[in-house]
């Protein structure tokens, strides 16, 4: 089975240029964990799930905030304080920052001509969920584990049919 018969030919995808905010939205409106991104009409990069998460983690606690034993008590109250105003800052600020900034920009790639196989070896070889699909430069599709796992279903589904016939 090939990847052209299989993959996902209805594309949801943003611009290097949409506030991640957005981009979020389209991932949680559609119930996807990744968005092709584009610039003009070329595949730009992916804005996967990770990657958002990855804004989120802040520095971590501070080593130099010390207080004198009599006040070891208070200590990691304050603490908390100081890394949870980090993440109110970095979630504040996260939401308009352009996908180009955030997203993954080495792209792994598959054809419409190539076997699913090939296709499924390389997303675990890479360690990735999705695999946009080009024609040259043009984003023609994207293949996902769910895709796959939909086509080897169907595929056995026929072949147990055509067994009971």
């Amino acid at each position: 089975m090939l990847v052209s018969e299989t993959m996902t030919k209805n594309l949801i995808t943003c611009s290097v240029t949409t506030p991640l905010r957005e981009a979020v939205g389209l991932l949680r409106l559609h119930h996807i964990g990744g968005l092709p991104v584009m610039d003009g009409d070329e595949l730009a990069g992916i804005l996967t799930e990770s990657d958002v998460i990855a804004q989120l983690q802040t520095e971590r606690i501070s080593d130099d905030l010390w207080l004198p034993s009599p006040l070891e008590i208070i200590e990691v109250p304050i603490r908390e304080y100081v890394n949870w105003e980090k993440t109110k800052h970095a979630l504040r600020n996260i939401g308009d920052t352009p996908v180009k900034k955030v997203m993954t920009h080495r792209v792994i790639t598959a054809t419409e001509d190539m076997d699913i196989e090939q296709a499924a070896a390389l997303m675990l070889k890479e360690g990735i969920a999705r695999l946009p699909v080009v024609r040259g430069k043009q984003l023609v599709g994207i293949l996902t584990r769910a895709d796959i796992v939909q086509a080897l279903g169907s595929s056995y589904t026929k072949e147990n049919e055509g067994m009971n016939a």
